[in-house]
């Protein structure tokens, strides 16, 4: 299980990142040698994480911004914009041990490229890279916080650190600290030389690869004068790239911690070193499957499963078969019953037709621009207006579609007229009193009444009877 402390010390990791080699002091949640405090978790094996695709489960965190990760480039971290300095941070411990990282700097005045190895009680081992020289890479240590501006090595490296990747590997063990540049050993670093092992890096350490501003405007004045000078934000994004970072743990075991507080090597103490640690727990577990498409889950289902599917489908299509042919049914009887009730009409008609012709009437002579003919209130009355505009029998059409307005009537009939008396001009309409004057009708078809203006000239109406 991973240590609460982990969270704590990636957080501290983080301020010690922001701080100058010069004037700033690193701190820690919890030092080890004014109390006692978590155990540390455990790497206890050697493994290479490469940063074409996010790191397994509970092996890093990622602080103050977002890394991405890319197949061919590895792990970007971008400063974008001021505040942002995004870090991965270990959530195991190493106790003497090895990295290997192969990195690409970021470039622009102010910014900084890391590799730092961290403690709980401040011992730390760098690699910087500032981006206004691009043409070297620095090493660093301190022991317990104690900061001596003597520590820091310059080293020129072929081709640049912007301009390409670069292989750059600290080896770590208590006799001594070595740095490698692309395989070449380039520093080496004996605990005697260390304020006679004082200050020698020698306690459990975590691993940290990040981005920061140290030209930001809000920091110290020293430590903006040792970036190289202020960030222009504006000028940026500023992104550094990481392709791989192999850890090697020389100790093997679940957890390290303090024995006393003193801070040497020797009072570190290894908890069930047989056992494996979580870290590798977290690296050896199976990454989560992808999400599956809908073919695949059917295919990943049961026969059992599928033939249940298959009956179920099989009675919903039956119900809607049903439903359908209901449905069908309804819909036959409702049309056989219209077509009865039209039949019936038809004949009603007919044989009032046939009445007309025995009493020797002509329904054709009705005028056929105002109401509907209706036979049954037509024979009502005694007489029929003669007073109609029927065409003559050469311009009469029995279609359904059309027939032709007499041009007279057509031609003087005034739509925008305002409605009452029909004034001279007026289209004739029907009426059953043939000694009173043409007046409209306001009834259409049994419609609600309707002003002379709202009626456009009227479609040619057929006489053939419906």
């Amino acid at each position: 299980m991973m240590s609460p402390y982990s969270v704590v010390s990636a957080s501290a990791l983080l301020v010690s990142l922001l701080s100058s080699p010069v004037a700033a002091q690193l701190h820690t949640l919890c030092n080890p040698l004014e109390k006692d405090c978590p155990p540390d978790p455990a790497l206890g094996t050697a493994h290479t994480f490469n940063f074409n695709s996010t790191p397994p489960s509970g092996t890093f965190n990622t602080t103050a911004g977002e890394v991405k990760y890319d197949k061919d480039t590895g792990a970007a971290f971008t400063i974008a914009k001021q505040g942002y300095s995004p870090t991965l941070t270990s959530n195991f411990y190493f106790f003497f041990g090895r990295t290997e990282v192969i990195m690409k700097a970021a470039p622009g005045q102010g910014i900084i490229s890391s590799i730092v190895w961290k403690s709980d009680d401040l011992d730390e081992v760098d690699w910087e890279f500032l981006g206004s020289k691009p043409g070297e890479a620095s090493t660093n240590y301190f022991g317990k916080d104690r900061r001596d501006n003597t520590n820091a090595g310059y080293h020129p490296v072929e081709g640049g650190v912007q301009a390409d990747f670069h292989n750059y590997t600290s080896v770590w063990t208590k006799e001594k600290l070595e740095w490698h540049l692309d395989g070449k050993l380039i520093r080496t670093l004996l605990p005697k030389d260390a304020n006679n092992t004082d200050n020698y890096p020698q306690t459990p350490m975590m691993l940290s690869i990040g981005i920061w501003a140290g030209g930001d405007p809000g920091q110290p004045k020293g430590t903006i004068e040792w970036a190289g000078g202020p960030t222009d934000f504006d000028a940026g994004p500023y992104t550094m790239h990481v392709k791989s970072a192999r850890v090697e743990d020389f100790s093997k075991g679940t957890e390290y911690s303090y024995g006393d507080r003193t801070g040497k090597w020797d009072s570190i103490k290894i908890k069930e070193p047989e056992k494996n640690s979580t870290a590798i727990e977290n690296i050896n577990r199976p990454p989560p499957e992808p999400e599956k498409s809908v073919g695949e889950k059917w295919d990943a289902l049961p026969s059992s499963t599928k033939s249940g599917v298959f009956a179920a489908a099989g009675g919903v299509g039956a119900l809607a078969i049903i439903a359908l042919l209901v449905y069908y049914f309804r819909q036959r009887s409702r049309g056989q019953k219209e077509a009865a009730r039209y039949a019936a009409e038809q004949e009603a008609e007919r044989q009032e037709l046939e009445q007309f012709r025995k009493e020797g009437r002509d329904p054709d002579a009705l005028e056929h621009e105002a109401t509907e003919y209706n036979p049954r209130a037509m024979g009502a009355g005694p007489n029929f207006s003669s007073y109609s505009a029927v065409p003559n029998d050469h311009e009469r059409s029995n279609s359904l579609n059309s027939m032709d307005v007499p041009e007279k009537a057509a031609a003087a009939w005034d739509p925008t007229s305002s409605g009452g008396a029909a004034p001279t001009g007026h289209m004739p309409l029907l009426t059953h009193d043939p000694d009173a004057a043409p007046q409209r009708s306001n009834t259409f078809d049994g419609r609600a009444p309707q002003s002379p203006s709202q009626y456009a000239p009227e479609p040619p109406r057929s006489n053939t009877l419906r």
